[in-house]
């Protein structure tokens, strides 16, 4: 099996338990969109806080070239620990929203 479909359902699992989550105190819907066929994984929240419209990218996953590229973790502790539990490398997933010369000191693959 290859690392697309080792690493799709580990992604999607981790980010749908992230989208059952409810704001208790704003009106905000987090929605999960997958599209496998061009490997990008996103959670977005859209709704209102207080008056306030919020429409925003809170996580962005992409699989490129067998590794996960994480392009935007707004999830309060990461995503990353969780997708290493999951059973995926660190040596497999790049920590994209880092700058390239910083990456090596992440413990997680350059690129």
């Amino acid at each position: 099996m290859d690392s697309l479909e080792l690493y799709r359902d580990p992604i999607e699992q981790v980010l749908r338990k992230h989208a059952e989550i409810r704001y208790s105190l704003d009106k905000i819907d987090e929605y999960l969109i997958v599209d496998r066929d061009r490997n990008h994984f996103l959670l977005l929240d859209v709704g209102w806080q207080q008056k306030r419209r919020v429409h925003s990218c809170l996580t962005h996953v992409q699989i490129i070239d067998g590794k996960i590229w994480i392009q935007r973790d707004g999830i309060e502790d990461g995503i990353t620990e969780e997708l290493v539990e999951a059973g995926i490398p660190k040596s497999d997933i790049v920590l994209g929203f880092h700058p390239p010369e910083v990456r090596h000191h992440t413990g997680y693959a350059i690129a």
